[in-house]
Formats: C-alpha cells, structure tokens, sequence
C-alpha cells in the first residue's frame, strides 16, 4: 500500500495526502461505528484509525499535516461554539447555577488530579495534558493543550506524547463514566423507576398546563383602559389574543394596548391560577370561544428571516401597529415561549401571528418567512468570525504570577467568539446563522481533520509506548481522572443537595462532554430527563475543559 502511495505521489503530489487522509478518515468512520455491548467509539475512531496507519507508515508532509490539524480544531470549535451561544448564559441562571457548580467542581477535580499527579512524577507536561482529555473524552481539551505546546520547548515533542497519552487513557474514559453512574446506584440503593416517579412528581409542582378563557369585561374600572391594565395581566405568560366588542359580531385581534368597553368579551391564554386572577379583576367566564367564532381573523406561523428583524424585541417591530396582527407564541429551538413585548427576536424563530389574513401575510413579507433563506448558511459571518476568533486566540493576556503571556489559542479565540455571535444573532447588517444541519456537517468534517492527522502523526510511536510499564502508568491515572471526581461530586450531590439521581447522572455525562454516558442514562432512566440537565451544563463545561488544559500547560511549562 505504501509502494502504492509512493507512485500516487509521482503522478501527482497533491492527490497522495488526500488518499491517506480520505484511507484515515474511511477506516477510523468504520471502527467509530462498531458496537460492543451498545456503546461504539464514535468520533474517537477517527483517532485510533490514525494511529493505526500511523504505526504502519502511512504520513503526511509536516506542514500540510500542521495546517489541516489546526483548520479542523478551529472548524470544530467554532461550529460547537454557534451552536452553544443561544442558551449559553441562560444555562447559568437558577437552577442552571447549582448543576454547574458540580460540572465545574468534576473539571476542576480531573485538572487537579492530573497535572498534580504528573508534576509528582515529573512527567512530561504533553503526558498529563493528553491523560486529561482522553480520561474526559474531551477532544477539544486536546486541542488546546497541543495549541499550548507550540509556545513551549520541545513542543513537537509534547504535542505526540500528548496523542499518545490521550489514547491509551481514551478507552477507559468512556467506560468509566458508565462505571461510576453504576457505583453511586449501588452505593446509595437507587431505583431508577422511583426517580423518574418523584422527579416527574417535582416537576409538576408549580406548573400548570396553559388554558384558553373568555371572559365578559365587567369592572367599570377597566371601561375605556387598555388591556394592559388589567389586574394579573402583568404576570409572564399571559396574553390577551382576541376581542370581540359588544356592539359587533365579528371578532377583532387585540394587543395589551387595545382599549376595552363594558361588555366586551376577551380571549385571555394562561395558566388556570392565572386565569381566575384575570376573572377576578376583569368579569365572569363565558363558554364562548373567540377563535370559532364568526370574523375574519386567522392563526398563522411565520418565520423570522428578515436581517432588519433580527435583534430587535417584539414591541420594536411594531407589528401590531403597522398591520393590525398579534403576535401571541414564539417557537425557538424545540421551545414554545410566550410573546412578551420585550424578547428580542433571533433568526428563525418562529412567530404565531393572529389577523386577517391580508395583514397577516404583509406581516410575514416584513418577518421575511423565507424557508430558503433558513436553509442557507451565512459564510460571510463564519469567516468573519473564524478571523475574529483567530485574533483574539492570538493576543496576550498578561497574568499575575504566570511567566509567560496567556493566549486563548485557535481553541479557546474562536470558541469564545462564536458563543457571543451565536448568543447576539447578528452584528450590525451581518446575520449570523448556520442551519442545524450544516453545523453537525462542518462540525464533523472538522474532527475528522483534527483527529486523523493527530493519529497519524502519533502512531509511529503509539503500540510500544501503550502496551509498555509506561503505558499501564497512563491508564492508571487516566482511570483515576476519570472516575475519583464524578464519584466525589456524585456523592456531594446525593447525599448533601439531595439531588434527584436521573438530574445527576445528566450532569455527571455532560461534565465530561460524553454522549454514550449520556446514551447510558437516558436508557438507565427509560426518558430524557438527564439529557435536560446534560444540556444545561455543556456549554460551561466544554469552554472550561478548553481553557484549563490550555492554561495548565502554559502555567506549569
């Protein structure tokens, strides 16, 4: 084969690194894909495909090899970072904050425990780095550590080790994670059934299920007032979407600033507590509903493409004003939110739109409503962001105590930028927006690049350090790295915060950034409840398994 590569190579230069990459990437996509006892290796194949080549002689020119590791870190976090933006601060809000206070204390425990054993032993700096990210199964954090390395001395050197050591500690990693969900079941003699019954049973405290009322405007203190006005309409969640006035048939949209008489009748959306405080200061409740009854008004959805309408809150557009229509429920992301005055609009986020149809459809030319356009991605922004991204990587952040200036890296600049962008929507004319489905692409396609050519840049090396006393060291620590913090946060957040056990194993998988342990869980719970506390707690803890290895190694270099 490699006889095979080198007449490639003669014919034409350029075609030979392809194939090995293309060989890489087929190869490491099949071994990813096969399953032991249901769980696969997934991405990580990519890597253990490279290493395997690598070991066989297979390799690409240094500098071709250099620049496709980097593109591809620099793709992959940026994509993960578009995508994280959105609910990245909102993760940190209320209950968010105590789930991410354990997430935090497992990525800081892992930090500890690696790079204070490896100073110990006085290992090599890229050896520790590399135990970290595989025992957490945190490619990025690989990444970054290697982005780290270019600044140090023998940082070739380092960077190997450092692909080396993620792999032999990789394995163990993902099978630890499982393992130490398992240990705290038995510790603590859990039964998942009873969780998801009392968790299923919090839950449902407090919430009530939105209804639909109408009522009859009774209180002459309301006569000639706007919507408004009334008593309990304040609360979050309420929203008047129709009005039918007492002297006409037909039934009209309202907004909160639409003047109401005696007699009219409203139809008012809530929850029932809300409802009855609405009935209270407003009049008795009728058995009429408003959206069957005679008029023109319709319902419709439309989605919000337009780049004028990105950014600005509901009440700025203006919607009522200039086309008579109510805005009455916003879809975002698997979300249905109630459409308060205030929420800014992101790019395709999808209005229901009360009216007649003629405003209705004057008022989706103005939102844009383009599927089209949904579809397309805004390379102009992921360029430009790329770059800023780049520049901000590139810049030194003077720290006290530390020799040397801190760089963010191609890791952490382009990761922190596009969690902002992905969190604004759009900067100025620029709409900023990748289509799900393009993100897992030039996500993937990024990884792919990243770990193929860390593989086989590692792989001449990789079986006599692995199967070496040295080797069985790695995986040691690795299996400590990996089970010792989720076993002691498990413990803090059982037995201390009396944490429901199908929340904490969410949080235990996504503290270390692991979709089979997140696989493991929603199967051991028979729902998706740990996925919620896994996605609560993803984006703060990838962006600080980035940061902590990168700072680590420049801290103790």
């Amino acid at each position: 084969m490699i006889g095979f590569l080198e007449r490639i190579k003669e014919i034409s230069p350029h075609a030979e690194p392809i194939l090995v990459i293309s060989l890489t990437a087929i190869l490491g996509l099949l071994l990813g894909s096969i399953r032991i006892r249901g769980m696969k290796l997934g991405v990580a194949g990519m890597l253990f495909s490279g290493l395997l080549l690598g070991h066989f002689g297979f390799s690409l020119d240094p500098q071709l090899m250099a620049f496709l590791k980097e593109f591809g870190l620099v793709l992959f976090v940026f994509t993960v970072g578009l995508q994280l933006g959105p609910g990245f601060f909102n993760s940190l809000k209320s209950d968010g904050l105590k789930l991410n206070s354990l997430a935090v204390m497992v990525v800081l425990a892992g930090a500890v425990i690696a790079f204070g054993t490896g100073h110990f032993l006085n290992w090599d700096i890229g050896v520790t780095a590399g135990i970290l990210s595989g025992a957490t199964t945190n490619t990025p954090s690989l990444g970054a550590a290697q982005q780290a390395m270019a600044t140090v001395a023998d940082g070739a050197r380092q960077s190997n080790l450092a692909a080396m050591a993620y792999a032999v500690a990789y394995p163990f990693g993902v099978l630890g994670i499982i393992l130490s969900m398992v240990i705290l079941r038995v510790i603590f003699r859990i039964v998942p059934k009873t969780e998801l019954t009392l968790l299923q049973q919090k839950m449902a405290e407090g919430v009530s299920e939105v209804q639909r009322a109408t009522f009859i405007v009774e209180n002459p203190n309301l006569a000639g007032e706007p919507i408004k006005n009334i008593p309990g309409l304040g609360d979050e969640g309420v929203v008047v979407s129709r009005i039918r006035r007492k002297s006409e048939t037909q039934t009209q949209g309202a907004d909160r600033d639409t003047v109401m008489g005696l007699g009219d009748l409203v139809l008012v959306v809530g929850s029932p507590e809300q409802l009855h405080r609405v009935e209270l200061g407003v009049g008795r409740r009728v058995d009429e509903d408003l959206r069957k009854a005679p008029g023109p008004l319709l319902s419709k959805r439309v989605i919000v493409t337009h780049k004028n309408m990105v950014g600005k809150t509901i009440a700025d557009t203006q919607i009522r004003q200039r086309f008579g229509v109510t805005v009455t429920r916003v879809s975002r992301q698997d979300m249905i939110l109630t459409a308060m005055p205030n929420m800014r609009l992101q790019f395709g986020d999808m209005l229901n739109l009360v009216g007649e149809e003629a405003a209705i459809d004057l008022a989706a030319k103005a939102l844009g409503n383009s599927v089209r356009q949904l579809n397309e991605t805004s390379f102009a922004s992921v360029f430009v962001g790329i770059a800023l991204g780049i520049l901000l990587g590139l810049y030194p952040w003077t720290l006290p105590g530390v020799p040397v200036p801190l760089r963010l890296g191609l890791a952490g600049g382009p990761l922190i930028v596009a969690i902002l962008m992905g969190r604004l929507g759009k900067i100025g004319p620029l709409v900023i927006h990748m289509p799900i489905n393009a993100n897992t692409a030039f996500r993937e396609l990024g990884i792919i690049f990243f770990l193929a050519c860390v593989g086989l840049g590692a792989g001449e090396k990789f079986v006599e350090t692995a199967f070496s006393a040295t080797g069985l060291q790695w995986m040691a620590l690795g299996a400590a790295v990996t089970t010792v913090p989720l076993l002691i946060v498990g413990i803090i957040g059982r037995k201390w915060m009396k944490m429901n056990y199908l929340t904490l194993v969410g949080v235990l998988a996504g503290s270390m950034t692991d979709p089979p342990a997140l696989a493991f869980a929603n199967k051991l719970a028979h729902s998706d409840h740990p996925a919620l506390a896994y996605a609560n707690v993803y984006p703060l803890t990838m962006l600080l398994r980035i940061l902590v290895a990168q700072m680590a190694v420049l801290w103790l270099s």
